[in-house]
């Protein structure tokens, strides 16, 4: 299959194209620089340039492929989260317009949160809430409706991806510790985030996309929930900081932007993923990545 993969350099998809090639594929990654087409090339992938926000460059390349991934999202600057999930569902609008008409697989990226029942329980695969109040449910809404006007899509959602160099959210956690001289948890920090190792993530990607299963929808989930204590605590070992409580009131003036996923419940099952594709996440726990990860590397 000749895949369009967008976010070729980042954190997922650079993980995915190794995976790709052994699995046979071809693949067109997109990339904002000439930089990003180099690294591209060594790996024996055809660049395409452009961005999220080059529509019609979307539109070309997934024209021109069999199947595409969409593993891009603006991190940037996480402070305008809301405005980076319209250009998100702006670009798989755009992805999936190139498609219609065709069987040719669309592989789209969520969260888990998307999937979540009622607070305190476990997101399930077999669960969309279309008015969940975190912005990101926009790039499940535009795959929605791509379903419906005919597009073969699916759903690929993410929990905290982690190896020994980054791991989600909790780099961000890493980083305010770091800059504060404090790890520090909401409350009794009871609340817990699912995670899964990059390597094992990448893996599903690609069986999900070779499965191209209309309208199914993906937890690349190995643990359901690591709690926000535990992750505190491994943060202030690694940096050598005390990991220390605040209540909820104080968490905005620490946190920031961040402290409305600090303080959140985002547990998830994957059961019904790992039935469906036979995938058996063989990878290391959250915590383990995070005891092992050179923080000395991670201040330069």
């Amino acid at each position: 299959m000749r895949v369009f993969l967008t976010g070729a350099t980042g954190f997922i998809g650079s993980a995915l194209i190794p995976e790709l090639l052994d699995a046979g594929h071809q693949v067109i990654g997109l990339t904002r620089s000439e930089a990003g087409a180099a690294a591209l090339r060594t790996a024996g992938v055809e660049p395409h340039r452009g961005d999220l926000t080059d529509l019609s460059g979307l539109r070309d390349g997934a024209a021109r492929a069999d199947g595409v991934i969409h593993a891009a999202f603006d991190h940037d600057d996480f402070s305008d989260f809301v405005a980076n999930c319209e250009k998100d569902r702006r670009a798989i609008e755009a992805l999936g317009s190139a498609l219609k008409g065709s069987d040719r697989p669309l592989l789209i990226t969520s969260g888990v949160a998307m999937g979540c029942p009622a607070p305190g329980q476990p997101a399930t695969e077999d669960v969309f809430d279309r008015d969940h109040p975190n912005p990101r449910v926009a790039s499940e809404r535009a795959g929605a409706a791509l379903l419906d006007a005919g597009v073969n899509v699916s759903v690929m959602r993410l929990p905290q991806v982690h190896d020994t160099v980054k791991q989600g959210l909790v780099t961000y956690l890493v980083a305010h510790a770091r800059a504060k001289g404090v790890s520090v948890y909401i409350g009794d920090g009871a609340n817990r985030w699912a995670a899964g190792p990059r390597r094992d993530v990448a893996r599903l990607y690609v069986m999900a996309l070779e499965r191209a299963e209309a309208g199914a929808r993906y937890h690349a989930v190995s643990e359901e929930g690591v709690s926000l204590r535990a992750i505190a605590e491994a943060v202030g070992r690694g940096l050598g900081v005390p990991a220390v409580s605040v209540v909820p009131e104080a968490a905005a003036e620490h946190f920031g932007w961040l402290a409305g996923f600090a303080g959140a419940d985002m547990t998830a099952s994957s059961a019904l993923t790992r039935s469906r594709l036979g995938w058996q996440p063989n990878g290391g726990g959250l915590i383990a990545d995070l005891d092992a990860m050179d923080y000395a590397r991670g201040a330069a």
